[in-house]
C-alpha cells in the first residue's frame, strides 16, 4: 500500500518542535485583545474592568479564551536578526524542524482548527509557555492524488505547569 508517511515520520509524533515563553502578561493586553475581538461592541467586564462584581467573583480580570500571548514578541525569540537566519525551510515541511525529511508535496493547506480549553484562564502576570508538536498523521485518496493530514498542536500551560489549552491545527498536504 502506497503511502507518505515514513517510520521517521512515525517516531517524531509527539515529540516537541518548538517551545516559545511569553512574557508576562499584562493586564492592557488582555484589554487590548478583548476589544479586538468584540469591536464593536463593549467587551464582558471580566476582561477589562477590574471593579465589576463579576471581574472581583473571579479574583481579577481574566483574559478570553482565545486569547495568545506569543502572538506578538516572545521572551525567547528564535533568531538574532533577519541576517542571522537560515532561510526558512519550504512552507508546510513541518518535519525538518525535528531533522525529517518530509515528504514530497505541491501545495499545503490549512484545513482545520480546534482548540481545546482546560478551565484554567490566563491572567494578568501568567507567563506562557507553549510547546508546538506534530501529533497526528493519517491520509486519505483525493482528486489529486494521496493527500498527507498533519496536525501541529500547540499546548499552553502557565507558570505553574497549569495546561490552559491546546490549540490543534490540521494541514493537508498534496
Amino acid at each position: 500500500m502506497r503511502t507518505l508517511i515514513t517510520e521517521q515520520m512515525r517516531a517524531i509524533v509527539g515529540v516537541p518542535m518548538s517551545a516559545e515563553t511569553s512574557f508576562p502578561i499584562a493586564a492592557s493586553d488582555i484589554r487590548r485583545w478583548a476589544l479586538a475581538i468584540y469591536y464593536p461592541m463593549i467587551p464582558p467586564p471580566e476582561y477589562w474592568d477590574d471593579d465589576d462584581p463579576v471581574t472581583v467573583a473571579l479574583g481579577g480580570i481574566v483574559a478570553p479564551d482565545e486569547f495568545n500571548p506569543t502572538a506578538w514578541m516572545v521572551a525567547n525569540p528564535k533568531h538574532g536578526t533577519l541576517e542571522d537566519s537560515a532561510p526558512p525551510p519550504k512552507v508546510g515541511a513541518f518535519e525538518v524542524e525535528l531533522g525529517v525529511e518530509p515528504p514530497p508535496f505541491i501545495a499545503v493547506l490549512q484545513g482545520e482548527i480546534r482548540a481545546r480549553y482546560s478551565g484554567t484562564r490566563m491572567r494578568p502576570g501568567d507567563v506562557i509557555e507553549t510547546t508546538t508538536s506534530i501529533t497526528e498523521y493519517f491520509e486519505r485518496e483525493g482528486r489529486m492524488g494521496l493527500q498527507l493530514y498533519t496536525t501541529l498542536s500547540e499546548a499552553f500551560t502557565n507558570q505553574r505547569g497549569e495546561w490552559v489549552k491546546t490549540v490543534d491545527t490540521v494541514f493537508v498536504r498534496y
